[in-house]
């Protein structure tokens, strides 16, 4: 029995990491400060394949507001070129009800940030994510992702 329980198991947790996606966190632990960036590295080997950029954020019942707003940093060291956004996501529902997936106090949300975003070249970007909230310190933010997947022609 608890062979055939092991068996599903790794056909499960195999199963779950075989999509070639690469997902990088980054914990905030409640108390993401406005001037704290949060900064991810992209290795970019293969520019001509376009790529969905997607955000990740996991949040909890400390969370004060329905809605959470980012300023995006895109920078491309060797180019020296950089492009910023300011965006504005839904994390709940108008009955206050979170959106996203989890158990318990945590959910977790996907947003697409950049669809079939052609990198110019090949090398390293960043992406640098800052929360643009009225809170100095905002709450109930438990962690920061980003999600990049080579775009489904």
């Amino acid at each position: 029995m608890y062979r055939v329980l092991g068996l599903f198991l790794l056909i499960f947790l195999v199963g779950c990491n075989t999509s070639g996606e690469d997902v990088m966190m980054n914990a905030v632990n409640n108390k993401w400060n406005k001037k704290t960036e949060q900064k991810f590295n992209l290795d970019i080997k293969d520019p001509q394949n376009p790529k969905n950029i997607i955000f990740v954020v996991r949040n909890n019942n400390d969370y004060p507001y329905s809605n959470i707003r980012f300023i995006v940093n895109l920078k491309n060291s060797r180019l020296k070129t950089k492009q910023t956004d300011t965006l504005n996501y839904v994390l709940a529902k108008p009955n206050g009800e979170w959106l996203g997936t989890g158990f318990g106090e945590t959910k977790e949300i996907f947003f697409q940030y950049k669809l079939k975003y052609k990198f110019p070249e090949k090398g390293i970007y960043e992406i640098g994510i800052m929360q643009a909230m009225r809170n100095d310190n905002l709450p109930g933010i438990e962690d920061i992702g980003i999600k990049v997947e080579t775009a489904k022609p």
